[in-house]
Parts: C-alpha cells; structure tokens; sequence
C-alpha cells in the first residue's frame, strides 16, 4: 500500500474526519502501532485481576503467622515505578492512661508509569489541533480498611516533560458503614487541554495496613486510553 492509501486507511478506521493528517507521518507505523482506542499503559494489572470478575476475599489462617512487618503487596510490577511510604501510628483515639498490645501501622504503596504519546504512535498535529479525548480509567478495592485507600493523580506533559499542561487528582472518601467488598470505579476524561501534550504521567496510591496480618488494597485494569473524539467545543 501506498503512504496515501494508509493514511486514508487510519483515517477510515478511527473516524478521524477533519483531523490534521500531514504527509510527513509515517501512517503504516501507526497503524501498526494502533495508538487511538487501545489501553496505552504497560502491565495494568500487576495483581492479575480483572475488574469483571469480584476482587477476592482475604483469606485469614486460623492460626495469625505474626510474621515481620510488610508493606508492599504482592504482585508482578514490571513497567511500573514503585514506592512505599510507611505511615506512623495512629495514636489520636487512644485514652491517656490506657494500655496497647498492638495498632495498625498503614502504608501507602504507590504506582506510576509516563506514557510517550508519540512513541506510542500519535502525531502532534492530532495531540495539537483535533485534541482528541484522553480517558483515564481505575478500578480499586472497596473495603473497611480506612477512611481514605486510594488516591489518584494524573497529569498531561509537555515536551519537557516537567511542564504540566493539564490535571486530574482525586482521593474519595469510602463508606465504611457497609461492606460491600467489590471493584470501585475512577475515571476522568481530558479534553480541552491546549497543545503541546507529548507525555501522561498516571499516578495512584494505595493503602495497606499491617496488623499480624497484612492486608493490602487490591487495584485492577488501570487505564489511559486516546480515543479518535475530537475535544467537544
């Protein structure tokens, strides 16, 4: 096929009407690539779940091993960039005077990964001037662990890949009057960001707490999506 005949080719498929299709793109490599419509970040699921199927149950041994103290879960992590901030107990609610054997001791694990939108097969014309709709998308285990397990934080990049054109931060609150124990959904759309966007960085933190046992928040399908929608005026 002729460079013209693939650039109509991806032009067709994506329904990229009125987007800016320079000749100067290499439109096979980006069929190839399929960068629009595709989840654009490696390994989303470290913990091999699914968001369609329930999170599991803790299993909790008759007998407690009281093991040394962890704090990260356990899971394949490659393509992510991990870390562990401890956090110091909680003493607030404690009598003066009274006597503790034991407290949880919570830790936040956190993920991030930076997605190259153009290594990933997108052109700046499109990211520039049709801004297509970027979606983000998680899905997080709901539990009575803590007020607060799950944090999110994502932001659209420029060239520099310090200069932050566009972001999203959210940390809900749960409801721990109930136990419900299924996935939680957090999504967010971009749109509207202004050019200049080469580079996604996706960050979200989760909560563990170690107490005899260790007990982590489980995510699954984290995703960043580049859909062929033009922003919406």
């Amino acid at each position: 096929m002729s460079a013209a005949e693939w650039r109509t080719r991806c032009e067709t498929e994506w329904s990229l009407r009125g987007a800016p299709m320079p000749d100067s793109v290499d439109w096979k490599a980006v069929h190839e690539a399929k960068p629009l419509g595709r989840n654009l970040l490696k390994n989303p699921s470290p913990h091999g779940l699914s968001k369609d199927t329930p999170p599991p149950e803790p299993e909790l041994p008759e007998v407690p091993t009281r093991g040394p103290p962890r704090f990260q879960p356990d899971g394949d992590f490659s393509g992510w960039t991990t870390s562990v901030e401890v956090l110091p107990y909680d003493t607030s609610g404690i009598p003066a005077g009274a006597v503790v054997c034991e407290l949880p001791q919570y830790s936040w694990f956190s993920m991030e990964q930076v997605v190259d939108l153009k290594a990933e097969g997108l052109w700046e014309e499109l990211l520039d001037e049709f801004q297509p709709e970027i979606v983000i998308q998680d899905w997080y285990e709901e539990s009575q662990l803590h007020d607060y397990i799950y944090q999110l934080h994502v932001k659209l990049l420029g060239a520099d890949k310090s200069t932050v054109l566009s972001e999203h931060t959210v940390s809900p609150k749960e409801d721990r009057s109930t136990y419900s124990h299924t996935w939680k959904e957090v999504s967010h759309v971009f749109s509207k960001y202004g050019p200049g966007v080469r580079y996604i960085h996706f960050l979200h933190r989760l909560k563990n707490n170690f107490m005899v046992e260790f007990h982590p928040t489980l995510f699954a399908d984290s995703t960043v999506i580049v859909k062929p929608v033009k922003t919406s005026s």
